[in-house]
């Protein structure tokens, strides 16, 4: 059995939210979403190492939350940087050099485990494995003035969690000679590595805006077993 670990990036604001609150930090079926994506690794499995890269400035309020809600799911913090790159690579040192990490978005907390399970597996064989959804609506692509279609049957959706050898994916961003990729995947691709792409789900949406939220809601009930 591999070690698992999973690296929860929570480095957002609430500005795109109209909030005063980081949105990691908002309500979602009474918890903060943050909590959710914890929840749900630990759903996956409860053995598996767990480190939050939060800004500094927001590391008390969440230990705060955590005593408000009774949180006591067992995870390390460590302080995220300035850019996405820089949280990843400080969290990773947190991380064992063997066996496999998952790098997740904090704001997808309705990621299924059936997805993270999938992710796990398939990087066991290809060393990488990143979810994705195929594209349904007509894509254009914009050029000045001037706008063109793109065949939407060659372009796919990415989420998270990215799943990666932890020595494969530790390389390189030790390697990396800039900080402003988008995601992890493509830190790894620069380094000549073959992404495998895998099956995501639908619900697994990126909460950034206020309808998010509401979104989120509405699938968390229908995800959840009664009770829960």
């Amino acid at each position: 059995m591999f070690e698992r670990s999973v690296i929860i990036v929570a480095g957002g604001s609430g500005s795109r939210m109209n909030s005063s609150l980081p949105k990691q930090f908002l309500p979602l079926a009474g918890l903060p979403i943050l909590m959710h994506s914890v929840n749900v690794f630990r759903r996956f499995d409860r053995s598996i190492s767990i480190v939050i890269a939060l800004p500094e400035q927001f590391i008390t309020q969440w230990r705060e939350l955590c005593l408000k809600h009774q949180f006591i799911e067992k995870h390390l913090i460590t302080p995220g940087g300035i850019t996405r790159f820089h949280s990843v690579n400080n969290a990773l040192v947190m991380v064992p050099d063997h066996g496999f990490v998952a790098i997740h978005d904090a704001v997808r907390p309705l990621v299924s485990v059936e997805t993270i399970h999938t992710a796990f597996l398939e990087a066991e064989h290809y060393g990488n494995a990143i979810p994705c959804l195929q594209v349904n609506e007509s894509v254009r692509r914009v050029e000045g003035e001037m706008n063109f279609p793109v065949p939407r049957n060659s372009l796919k959706l990415i989420q998270t969690p990215q799943v990666f050898r932890t020595a494969l994916i530790k390389k390189a961003y030790a390697l990396a000679d800039r900080h402003d990729y988008t995601d992890d995947a493509t830190v790894l691709e620069a380094t000549g590595e073959k992404i495998h792409l895998v099956k995501g789900n639908v619900e697994n949406i990126k909460i950034t805006h206020p309808f998010d939220l509401l979104l989120a809601e509405t699938l968390l009930k229908e995800m959840l077993p009664s009770g829960s």
